[in-house]
């Protein structure tokens, strides 16, 4: 028996979502995004705070957006994606519409609902988009995977005590815990 065709979106549904609905279009599907949990806002919130510092002090041109922020990964309308945390160092990327091409460093914390989708198809999709430093942090494992795709495909595992030194910026290093020590 035949199965009846999926639907394929496009950056025209992805754009015309209800208002107050968010999704990622991700190879023509569209994916819910549930509300976001207190601790996954606190680290949104703590990192975003703690890259536009740094930058800012470093008299740097990247730019730091926390989620909901649109990226068109493959600047053909084809993957919209809404990252928890991005940084973009090349301006020209930047549209009213959000980013149009791959940031430099891209930050997911995972929530229950997103796991599969942030451990593996957006790290296939970052990887082969140029993005060149990809953080998954997880705070049901207390731990989190960072991708330096410049580097080496393979990914180091830092427990939240840790500190992590930041690929794109070699002097910062961001230690989770610490973040969530504050609470």
């Amino acid at each position: 028996m035949l199965q009846p065709k999926q639907r394929y979106y496009t950056s025209e549904d992805y754009w015309n979502l209800p208002e107050g609905e968010r999704a990622e279009l991700i190879d023509g599907r569209l994916y819910a995004m549930a509300p976001p949990s207190r601790i996954h806002q606190k680290l949104v919130m703590e990192l975003s705070a703690l890259f536009h510092q740094y930058v800012k002090s470093q008299g740097g041109d990247c730019q730091v957006y926390p989620a909901p922020f649109a990226v068109n990964l493959d600047a053909d309308d084809k993957n919209w994606v809404e990252p928890d945390i991005s940084v973009i160092c090349d301006k020209s990327k930047l549209t009213d519409r959000g980013c149009k091409g791959a940031p430099d460093f891209i930050a997911e914390i995972v929530s229950p609902g997103s796991r599969k989708i942030d451990y593996s198809t957006k790290n296939t999709l970052y990887s082969d988009a140029g993005v060149r430093e990809y953080w998954i942090v997880d705070p049901a494992k207390e731990r989190t995977t960072v991708y330096r795709y410049e580097e080496d495909a393979a990914p180091t595992i830092f427990p939240f005590a840790s500190d992590i030194q930041v690929g794109i910026y070699q002097s910062l290093s961001i230690n989770i815990g610490d973040l969530l020590s504050e609470e």
